[in-house]
């Protein structure tokens, strides 16, 4: 690569940089809705035909922005895995990992798992970014199932053919039983997430984070996971 083309490259990462962190800035203040990229290019002393060489569109830029609140949610609940020893600590590990990112990086949460945006559907471009801390929780289960095992709870016989084309979708080597009640713990864990950021415990909630601790813990349960397996 030459010396030319190199700082060419590096210069197209620092401007991407400042974008995405003007934008970042434009959704604490104005929310998605409103993000505009004229008014980031004007923020960042661009003129906007300048600023669409590097995203075409706002939904372009929302796109890069949800992909990187996903991947730095996946990165934290990854770190807390790898700390943690034996799957159900893990799995509390994982999920205190996503409450406290969403704590720190409200607005991004909010993107992600907040109301939609109108006029955006995310393409199948996020889809490897969003699924990472469920497929963490899914490796989580999947070990302790093929290690110290698992006990699930059981499953209404209504419920059986659903719970089995999750399990085909999901986790084929899972039992139904165990991929139902996953599918219900990674909801109910940003039910919980989204409870207390967007002020639903408010009044509600006082201890916050041994109520989560304790909520964690009854996910784990409901999935099969058992204390103090290794």
């Amino acid at each position: 690569m030459s010396t030319a083309h190199g700082a060419r490259a590096r210069a197209r990462i620092e401007v991407t940089a400042a974008i995405k962190d003007e934008a970042r800035r434009q959704l604490a203040a104005e929310g998605a809705a409103r993000l505009s990229l004229r008014a980031v290019a004007r923020e960042l002393g661009m003129v906007s035909s300048a600023l669409y060489r590097y995203f075409p569109s706002r939904d372009d830029l929302l796109t890069a922005l949800i992909i990187d609140a996903y991947d730095s949610l996946g990165e934290s609940a990854e770190a807390a895995d790898e700390a943690a020893a034996g799957p159900f600590e893990r799995w509390i590990a994982v999920c205190r990992a996503v409450r406290r990112w969403a704590l720190d990086h409200p607005h991004e949460y909010a993107l992600i798992y907040g109301s939609p945006v109108p006029g955006y559907t995310a393409p199948e471009v996020t889809v490897p970014a969003a699924a990472r801390v469920g497929l963490l929780f899914i490796a989580i289960t999947r070990d302790a199932h093929h290690g110290p095992g698992l006990a699930p709870t059981s499953l209404p016989a209504d419920l059986r053919p659903d719970a089995e084309r999750m399990t085909a979708d999901l986790a084929p080597d899972l039992p139904p039983e165990v991929v139902t009640a996953l599918v219900a713990a990674w909801a109910q864990l940003y039910g919980l997430v989204g409870f207390e950021l967007f002020g639903q415990f408010n009044r509600v909630v006082e201890n916050r984070e041994t109520f989560f601790r304790h909520a964690a813990e009854q996910l784990a349960r409901g999935v099969g996971l058992v204390p103090g397996s290794v």
